[in-house]
């Protein structure tokens, strides 16, 4: 499947190529798509591209709205830390097809099924990502799909300063043990403890640039078990400590 789909892509760069064609003709296209979502985004998850259907949905008044934003200035946090992480599982090159999940738009929960792509520069780096999310009927899901890790992950939102234990969010999901941690794990490409780790950092990103809490408090409001287990885990995905990361957005 994986070399079929490398012909295939290989096949539309090569069509393009040929004809002398760009490629934003492609991507306008995507503004006609009725009710699917389709975006282009950074490196550091930044959506440098919308079409109108994702404008629409979210009851936004134009593209400019989103453009330059992050998942986490849109999204309740637990749901933007699942993108966030899918960014990160594409950025690698390991493309999304197809996954059927559960978003809620402008308030409203709705099915979508979602691709997400690794895009490449001329050099074969990877530069970005884009995503489709094409909405379905409940007929469209197969049986299981969706809900059991929705309800694991509004329950991660609303309790990931606490510590959470997997039989917890296994019991939540009305699942066994085993099972759930291996559909969580296909599903988000970690397990539900790596999960919650990068949750809690992500949200204190935040409270590090707009209040002025120290980090003793920050860590403790964000489910750290001291200061120095909050840096300890901050270095590890941010790559710099706290103080360094508010240091440098407060410039």
């Amino acid at each position: 499947m994986a070399a079929r789909r490398s012909l295939d892509e290989a096949s539309l760069a090569g069509a393009l190529k040929k004809l002398g064609a760009r490629m934003d003709p492609i991507i306008g296209l995507m503004d006609q798509l009725q009710g699917a979502m389709f975006w282009i985004k950074d490196l550091k998850g930044r959506f440098c591209w919308v079409n109108t259907a994702a404008v629409l949905l979210r009851g936004l008044r134009s593209r400019a709205d989103l453009l330059g934003r992050t998942d986490l200035d849109i999204n309740a946090p637990a749901r933007a830390n699942q993108f966030r992480y899918d960014d990160l599982y594409v950025q690698a090159g390991n493309p999304i097809h197809g996954r059927i999940e559960l978003l809620e738009i402008n308030h409203v929960s709705q099915w979508f099924s979602t691709s997400k792509v690794p895009l490449f520069d001329g050099r074969g780096r990877v530069v970005g990502t884009a995503g489709l999310a094409i909405p379905v009927t409940r007929t469209d899901r197969k049986a299981g799909e969706g809900p059991v890790m929705a309800d694991a992950i509004d329950f991660i939102d609303k309790h990931f300063h606490e510590s959470i234990k997997n039989t917890v969010l296994a019991r939540v999901c009305g699942m066994s043990l085993g099972n759930f941690q291996r559909q969580f794990r296909s599903t988000y490409h970690c397990s539900p403890h790596t999960y919650v780790r990068g949750l809690r950092v992500r949200l204190s990103c935040q409270a590090l640039v707009h209040t002025g809490h120290s980090l003793a408090m920050i860590a403790e409001e964000h489910g750290f078990s001291d200061q120095s287990h909050f840096t300890k885990e901050f270095r590890r995905m941010m790559k710099e400590t706290p103080r360094a990361y508010r240091q440098r957005l407060r410039k």
